[in-house]
């Protein structure tokens, strides 16, 4: 077999921990972003205000940290590409993702307005969103790693922290850097889409800005490094503890770096990529432990088939949420009359708000089954 076929062949591997992530990532995701009411939550269940942390904070650099890792086994195949074929691919990849962020964030196209159907005002269609930061973060890292070396995605991952603490500190405004109203994010969002930072007394912030997918494409390039390591070191107890004592010391830098730059998911800091990426290096660490060096793998089966259509599944979704919001009946909206009739009648409200998500996952899971069931794995 030749370097190119035995390349290929390795690309095919499964690695079973890799795909359980995977499969944890959406799973959170879409539990966190369906409640029956959204002004009734547990307190892990939500973002932190500001500065600080809540498991919730984890879920969207672990789904980025995927990306990454899946990139890890296509971006062998990429390797052996014309320049033409890798830019087409990318790009295509790009838009697609791009695109359909846009087309959730309008969605449905239709509204009643004033007892009236009416068009949605496509004009008003947010350019940044979740869809929207994985497709750029996605192309960034895909042309970073196609022509840097390994060693060099290393020292462009430091380079882009530090380099992003600095345009933080610089161009925010003095001792307001790290505030919602005094961050160069907004700033740069407001040159860029031409809007004023404030809104009478609401500041517009965007925690989904332009400038901060340069350290959210870290966690996809750790992603990408991780998937590597793995694949060469194998489902090993050397490599459950490495992973272990790697992500111990990312939380200890995280915390640390912290001081002076606050973890913090909404400006996306340099601290919390940091500090994320050592708290799913240990989720993965036990993963492997678990399911390869323990054998313990009967559990895992619902997360597999999440894990093998991810972004679709979180595209139907985001999309069936919408609608449940949009349809009308009488004076309310079908979501609360499914949430009032079937939840929040017999439990108490933090537990219906809870349990409404809980069964929205499962709803997801019986599509992701249905899916897997008969080989249909759609890529975005």
């Amino acid at each position: 077999m030749n370097q190119t076929a035995k390349l290929l062949t390795k690309s095919k591997q499964r690695f079973l921990s890799l795909d359980v992530l995977r499969g944890i990532a959406i799973a959170s995701m879409i539990l966190v972003n369906t409640p029956g009411d959204w002004g009734i939550r547990y307190g892990p269940l939500k973002h932190a205000v500001w500065h600080g942390f809540t498991i919730t904070d984890l879920i969207f650099p672990a789904f980025l940290f995927v990306v990454g890792n899946a990139m890890s086994f296509s971006m062998k195949k990429f390797s052996f590409l014309s320049e033409k074929e890798f830019f087409k691919k990318s790009f295509s990849r790009f838009f697609k993702i791009f695109i359909i962020g846009l087309l959730l964030h309008s969605f449905p196209l239709l509204l009643r307005k004033g007892g009236e159907l009416a068009l949605n005002d496509m004009l008003n269609v947010g350019l940044t969103g979740v869809l929207q930061r994985i497709s750029i973060t996605y192309l960034i890292s895909a042309f970073i790693i196609r022509y840097f070396e390994l060693r060099s995605v290393v020292f462009i991952t430091a380079f882009v922290l530090l380099g992003y603490w600095g345009v933080m500190w610089f161009f925010g405004d003095p001792n307001l850097q790290y505030t919602p109203e005094g961050n160069a994010i907004l700033k740069l969002d407001a040159i860029v889409f031409q809007f004023k930072t404030h809104t009478g007394s609401r500041v517009r912030f965007d925690s989904e800005g332009l400038l901060s997918n340069l350290p959210a494409m870290v966690n996809v390039l750790f992603g990408y490094l991780t998937g590597r390591f793995v694949q060469k070191s194998g489902n090993s107890i050397t490599t459950v503890w490495k992973l272990a004592v790697a992500g111990l010391i990312f939380i200890i830098a995280g915390q640390i770096w912290g001081i002076w730059f606050p973890i913090n998911k909404a400006l996306w800091t340099s601290s919390y990529v940091l500090y994320t990426t050592g708290l799913i290096l240990i989720l993965l660490s036990f993963l492997i432990w678990i399911l390869e060096i323990m054998k313990l793998k009967k559990w895992s089966y619902p997360f597999e088939t999440f894990g093998k259509n991810p972004l679709f599944i979180y595209i139907v979704s985001d999309a069936l949420q919408t609608l449940l919001y949009a349809i009308p009946v009488k004076d309310t909206e079908l979501q609360y009359v499914i949430y009032n009739s079937l939840f929040s009648s017999w439990l108490n409200p933090y537990n219906a708000s809870l349990f409404f998500a809980i069964c929205y996952v499962a709803l997801m899971w019986l599509i992701s089954y249905w899916l897997d069931k008969r080989k249909i794995y759609i890529k975005v």
